[in-house]
């Protein structure tokens, strides 16, 4: 029995369901099985990572990304990274924007909490852990979170967990005051 499964063995035998980080990270950070994990509290949260039809919603926010500021200054697009919301809280936003600085710091190994976030919820989604997250995005520092609806082609702004906005058709939706000029029209991202 390898060490990992030793681990996991015990975790069970202890009768809890908890599991570390550490072996969090030793199961999960090499799955390839299309799906995404995130660790919440100690125990593993399972969602679909993103699909094709997703991916073309990620390289129109790309092409707008490489026009900013932040781009230009060396800042980070990235999907699926992970960010540690809490000691107790991994997560893996769909995608995410980080500064240069925090780039910089990352490569320092220093966890640094994306400015804006957003997550593209899928048919699969259940609504009430996706409010979960978006609570603790904001505990955690991150100042805009999109909550971009494929299906009904709108995308929820969000700048506290109290103030959204609801953009469709040639609404604007604005990372602001993250990334000001990180911003375009709704039905550019379902075209």
């Amino acid at each position: 029995m390898s060490a990992t499964s030793a681990l996991k063995v015990s975790t069970i035998r202890q009768g809890t369901d908890y599991l570390s980080l550490e072996l969090f990270h030793k199961i999960y950070d090499s799955k390839e099985d299309g799906f995404k994990y995130e660790w919440n509290d100690g125990k593993v949260e399972k969602t679909t990572s993103i699909n094709q039809a997703q991916a073309v919603i990620q390289a129109v926010l790309m092409r707008l990304f490489v026009q900013t500021i932040t781009f230009k200054e060396g800042g980070l697009f990235t999907s699926e990274t992970d960010m540690n919301t809490s000691s107790t809280q991994l997560r893996r936003p769909d995608l995410a924007i980080y500064t240069a600085f925090q780039l910089a710091e990352m490569k320092r190994g220093e966890n640094q909490i994306a400015k804006w976030v957003a997550e593209i919820i899928s048919d699969t989604d259940n609504i009430n852990r996706v409010q979960d997250k978006l609570e603790e995005y904001f505990r955690a520092g991150v100042q805009v979170v999109w909550h971009i609806f494929p299906h009904s082609r709108q995308v929820y702004v969000f700048t506290s967990p109290e103030k959204v906005e609801i953009c469709r058709g040639e609404k604007y939706c604005t990372a602001a005051p993250a990334f000001p000029d990180f911003n375009l029209p709704a039905k550019m991202l379902f075209e």
